[in-house]
């Protein structure tokens, strides 16, 4: 974006020359922002690499789809990707407490409860932009989670992807938002909104892709028993979610949609925490029994319901229990706002666990 910089991008050359007359031949770090800008970026900094020069670069861009078809291709075998989600609750809360309890924050949440749920409530209202979240009042969070939004829409989607219907894929957004954790009938979507089933999964295509939304498939082993392959969908924030259904900076939210969004964090915890090869699913089955998440090895589960309220014994719904019994997993959870309580469920140790002791299981099944 600096106009005096752009001619050392005119050639590897150039940029070398650049870079020697700050760093010598010593070992250094180059940082690169906004690179899909360059022509051909991906061979450009291919041309780098192979120079076997003794530096490392950090290359970013804003414009996730544009940076991943412009150079993915031409780096095979040459980089190592990072995706930076927006910023998760405990780091949220870290933040909020001036890192006080850093090392300690699990001690934080069982001595602070008081502080603990206001930052709770507040983060499942305006979610982790961290421009909103710096922003130091209400107003101001909505201007800055308006132009994250507006920005989105009118440069990385009509611009960067071509979207022929702007409107369309405003009215799947807000659709979408208002059914997080819900099944997605791709049909009925076509069917509101007036196209085609095609354009409707482009469009969740470059949502996904673009970090607003993530998918959840279902786990079924038994086909003729389980609901079809219908998915379901998360915000990778919540505070864009609430801006796009007219509920960012409200006070409070109702009981209801304050369930769905602390079950969309649980989620966002799970997400940034289970690594391959173990999944995140969701179960349904047709007799309407369901568990909001099945973490899956193999033929190995561990499944977690989430509750948004403080729960004081161990009490197994029908839906869980029939999961409990069907698939007989050593160990089960069930998130919620209390203290950790744990009973012997049939062969399954069932824990009532506190929302912000997930990062510390081991989310391996089995395990």
């Amino acid at each position: 974006d600096i106009e005096d910089d752009r001619q050392f991008f005119a050639s590897q050359g150039s940029l070398m020359a650049r870079v020697r007359l700050e760093l010598g031949d010593s070992p250094g770090v180059i940082f690169i922002d906004e690179i899909q800008r360059k022509t051909d970026a991906g061979l450009f900094l291919k041309g780098l690499y192979d120079m076997n020069l003794p530096y490392k670069f950090v290359v970013s861009g804003s414009g996730s789809l544009e940076l991943k078809e412009k150079i993915q291709e031409s780096l095979a075998g040459r980089k190592r990707v990072f995706t930076v989600d927006p910023i998760n609750l405990h780091e949220f809360v870290n933040f909020k407490t001036g890192y006080k309890y850093e090392e300690k924050l699990q001690d934080f949440f069982m001595v602070e409860k008081n502080l603990a749920q206001r930052l709770l409530e507040e983060y499942l209202v305006f979610g982790g932009y961290p421009r909103v979240i710096t922003a130091e009042t209400a107003d101001r969070k909505t201007e800055e989670i308006k132009d994250i939004y507006q920005s989105y829409v009118e440069k990385d989607i009509k611009g960067l992807l071509d979207v022929g219907k702007p409107q369309a894929f405003t009215d799947l957004l807000k659709i979408l938002a208002s059914q997080i954790g819900s099944l997605v009938n791709v049909a009925e979507l076509s069917s509101t909104i007036g196209i085609s089933v095609k354009t409707i999964n482009s469009y969740i295509w470059y949502l996904e892709r673009t970090y607003i939304i993530s998918r959840v498939t279902p786990f079924y082993l038994n086909v003729r028993k389980e609901v079809t392959k219908a998915p379901v969908f998360y915000f990778f924030d919540p505070g864009l979610r609430n801006y796009l259904l007219g509920l960012f900076a409200l006070p409070s939210l109702p009981a209801v949609l304050s369930g769905h969004l602390f079950e969309n964090v649980v989620y966002n915890i799970l997400k940034q925490t289970v690594n391959p090869p173990t999944t995140i699913n969701f179960w349904r089955t047709r007799d309407n029994a369901e568990v909001d998440f099945v973490l899956r090895t193999g033929l190995a589960t561990l499944p977690i319901e989430v509750k948004y309220k403080h729960i004081e014994k161990v009490q197994v719904s029908r839906s869980f229990r029939s999961f409990l019994v069907s698939y007989r997993p050593k160990k089960a959870y069930l998130a919620h706002l209390g203290e950790t309580l744990t009973e012997k469920v049939g062969d399954t140790d069932l824990t009532l666990l506190p929302y912000y002791l997930l990062p510390t299981i081991s989310h391996t099944p089995g395990v």
